[in-house]
């Protein structure tokens, strides 16, 4: 009998012996596996100003953009370079056979060799001196275009910057819409212990503790729409900002709300004055002057000088010996003249004066344009400061209504259902005001952002 409920007693030492290195084997991998977790995934509290530096440092279109005024100042250098003066040298070899070497004129006649030998070089150097201005226009329009391309290249920068940000607050708003999911599940859990205890104690029905269990799974299904954008977002902004893939980014609190509202003329008088847009169309316009003058040119004289040194040697021999070869040198202007321009070209003129209307067109529609998307911006900036007024209202009052409403509860004059709703009420005040917040933030830089000023603050 002893012996028996010996085995038995190693047996359950065995089984817990078992058990607890099952257990702690299994801590140890999920441990293992959480470590892991956390050793890829690396944290990163990030403010506005630097997601804005390692976004503008990290895009590639800003790159693209910078080969293209690489590309525009290479032009305008080859403009410079056609005023240069041009040069050619040339040497050549040539051997003539003649059969037929006998020339006869009237009774005089003579012969030629059978065959002959010539050595040919020529040096050549030409400039023109005038050509009624069409290389000054050429510099001046390459040299135009050039500035739109730089004025493109603010254009490509303040769109990113506005990407970044747009990104950044989108983060925010989800981030926050987090924190208040995870205090209103705290909030319901207090609740459903609560009514969990008065079930037992009689005072509620079973259907009550379930209304708050199923306001907890919606308050869950909340929370996992959120994570799953969070990591969409987050993933977006670690590739525009070129961190590696499994940073999770944080963000500290953002207070936009407190910068003073200033007349929608100064929004105005701020967006003609920097709007990309509105330069470029300003030198589009010298470009099409500069084109109208250039063409005019064609009606003009070119005035050209030219020198040349030639080396001829009739000689087999391709050593030059003295007294077997020549060395003519020339020097000499040539003015042109084709004066067919003065009738073929005014169509091109009137072409090139159609062009710059165009442009003038173009100007005009864009300023409207710039006006209604500030004016629309300016709008919608305002409508979001208003928007946090009322819902600060709002909060309050929900909040007093939710004060009341778990007195009442807790006093059994309220039911279940009263007390949800006004869980929920303020719940969805709170998520309604967090995000407010992150819309007038979003708001103000998008306002910025048509005012041209969004990398000028």
């Amino acid at each position: 009998m002893t012996t028996q409920n010996n085995k038995t007693d190693h047996l359950k030492l065995l089984k817990h012996t078992v058990s607890a290195f099952w257990r702690y084997g299994t801590a140890l991998a999920v441990s293992g596996l959480l470590f892991a977790g956390t050793a890829t995934a690396q944290d990163r509290t990030i403010t506005l100003d630097e997601a804005i530096k390692l976004g503008l440092d990290n895009s590639k279109v800003l790159k693209l953009s910078q080969a293209k005024i690489d590309q525009a100042v290479s032009q305008y250098n080859q403009a410079k370079d056609q005023a240069l003066p041009t040069g050619k040298v040339s040497y050549g070899y040539n051997h003539a056979e003649i059969p037929a070497n006998k020339l006869s004129l009237g009774q005089s006649s003579f012969n030629l060799p059978d065959r002959a030998d010539a050595y040919l070089g020529i040096l050549s150097l030409s400039e023109v001196l005038y050509a009624g201005g069409k290389y000054k226009y050429a510099r001046e329009s390459t040299d135009l275009l050039s500035q739109v391309a730089r004025l493109d290249v603010v254009n490509d920068k303040d769109q990113i910057t506005y990407d970044i940000i747009n990104s950044y607050y989108n983060l925010y708003k989800v981030l926050q819409s987090k924190k208040v999911v995870a205090q209103n599940l705290a909030t319901i859990d207090g609740q459903i212990k609560q009514s969990q205890r008065f079930f037992d104690q009689g005072l509620v029905t079973k259907n009550d503790v379930l209304r708050f269990q199923l306001q907890r799974s919606n308050v869950e299904l909340n929370g996992i729409d959120l994570e799953t954008n969070r990591r969409i977002i987050n993933y977006s902004l670690n590739v525009l900002l070129g961190l590696p893939e499994g940073t999770q980014l944080n963000i500290d609190q953002i207070t936009e709300v407190d910068r003073p509202v200033a007349p929608l003329s100064n929004y105005l008088d701020s967006a003609y004055a920097s709007r990309v847009e509105l330069q470029q169309a300003d030198l589009r316009g010298k470009v099409a002057e500069t084109s109208i003058k250039n063409i005019q040119a064609n009606t003009l004289p070119t005035l050209a000088a030219s020198g040349s040194a030639y080396y001829v040697d009739v000689n087999s021999n391709p050593i030059p010996k003295s007294g077997q070869f020549i060395t003519p040198i020339s020097v000499g202007l040539t003015l042109s003249w084709n004066f067919g321009n003065l009738w073929t070209n005014k169509n091109k003129v009137t072409e090139a004066k159609i062009q710059r209307e165009q442009v003038t067109i173009n100007k005009s529609i864009t300023v409207d344009r710039i006006k209604n998307e500030v004016n629309q911006n300016y709008q919608n900036w305002t409508m979001a400061l208003d928007k946090i007024k009322l819902l600060q209202t709002s909060i309050e009052q929900a909040g007093e209504n939710n004060k009341i409403l778990e007195s009442k509860y807790k006093s059994n004059i309220a039911s279940a259902t009263d007390r949800a709703d006004a869980e929920t009420l303020l719940y969805q005040a709170q998520i309604n005001l967090e995000l407010a917040k992150a819309d007038a933030g979003l708001a103000y830089y998008t306002l910025l952002k048509s005012t041209g000023k969004i990398n000028n603050k």
